[in-house]
Order: C-alpha cells, then sequence, then structure tokens
C-alpha cells in the first residue's frame, strides 16, 4: 500500500506527465500549422508517450490501493520562434520531467518504498533516453538552423518515426 505521502507525490507526476503531452501536442500543432508535418508527427508520437507514461503511473497508484487524484492540466504554450526553439522547450521540458522523476526516487528511498522505487526505475531509464533523443535533434537543428533544405531534410527524417508500441497501446 502507498503512504498518504507517496501516493501525493505519484499523483503529481501524473500530471506533469499529462502536462507534458499537451505540450508535445502543441507543438505538435504548431509544426502542422507551419507545414513541418514531419516535425508535427514526431511531436505527436512524444505526445502518445507522455500519455502512456501518466496512464501507467495512473495504474501502478490503483495497484498500490492509492487514490487517484487527477489535477488540473495548465494550458500549454503554443507559439516558438523556430523549429530550434520548440526543441529547445522540448528539451528544458524532457529534464524537467527528469527532475521531477528523482525526487520521486529519493522520496521513495527515504520512505523505504521498494516497490516505488523499482516502479520509478524505468522512468529513470525512459528519461535518459528523453533527454538524450531531444538534445541530439536540437543539436542537429542548431546545425542546419538558418538552411531551408536542412530543415527539410530533418522534416523527412523525423516522418519516418515508428510508433512506440506503449504509445499505441489503446486508452483506457
Amino acid at each position: 500500500m502507498l503512504s498518504k505521502t507517496m501516493a501525493t507525490a505519484l499523483n503529481g507526476q501524473v500530471n506533469v506527465e499529462l502536462q507534458s503531452a499537451y505540450q508535445y501536442l502543441a507543438m505538435s500543432a504548431f509544426f502542422e500549422s507551419t507545414d513541418l508535418k514531419g516535425f508535427a508527427h514526431w511531436m505527436r508520437i512524444q505526445y502518445q508517450e507522455e500519455r502512456a507514461h501518466a496512464l501507467k503511473m495512473y495504474d501502478f497508484i490503483h495497484d498500490r490501493d492509492g487514490e487517484v487524484l487527477l489535477l488540473p492540466v495548465a494550458a500549454p504554450v503554443t507559439k516558438w520562434d523556430s523549429a530550434t526553439a520548440t526543441f529547445a522547450a522540448a528539451l528544458a521540458n524532457e529534464r524537467n520531467n527528469s527532475a521531477k522523476i528523482d525526487e520521486l526516487c529519493e522520496l521513495a528511498m527515504a520512505e523505504k518504498d521498494h516497490a516505488s522505487l523499482a516502479f520509478l526505475q524505468w522512468f529513470v531509464t525512459e528519461q535518459v533516453e528523453e533527454e538524450s533523443v531531444a538534445r541530439d535533434l536540437l543539436r542537429k537543428l542548431e546545425m542546419v538552423a538558418e538552411s531551408n533544405a536542412g530543415l527539410f531534410m530533418m522534416d523527412q527524417e523525423l516522418a519516418a518515426r515508428p510508433m512506440p508500441p506503449e504509445a499505441a497501446a489503446p486508452t483506457p
């Protein structure tokens, strides 16, 4: 069974994941409006991944006899100056998510909640990958910042991103 403190913290993380999903959906809409369909596709998959992360946490709270309390999700930012600025915001978002997961791990260790700590290790590993991918794409964008041809090539590359199995899972 989850402690009240851990349940509250995990509910907060559900909100962080949903907020992140909402932000990625706004980024997808931004890229759609600028005719960068590959970038929009990539961000839409990110949206689906973040939504899946929220549901994974939601299910864990229920599995541990906790109460899920859904918190309000704030309106996301909807405009950026460039593709580079958008990916800089995405990287900052992932770094924030990583910090929040680290805080949850610290809490689980302090409470000697081994089940939560084991569960959270998946998110720790996932965040390393999320930050790495966002950072790599940002660096590529910085290299082609003023090149329409480079932006076009990246758009084609991002359009080919496959849907990961966890993101394609049906929603309840």
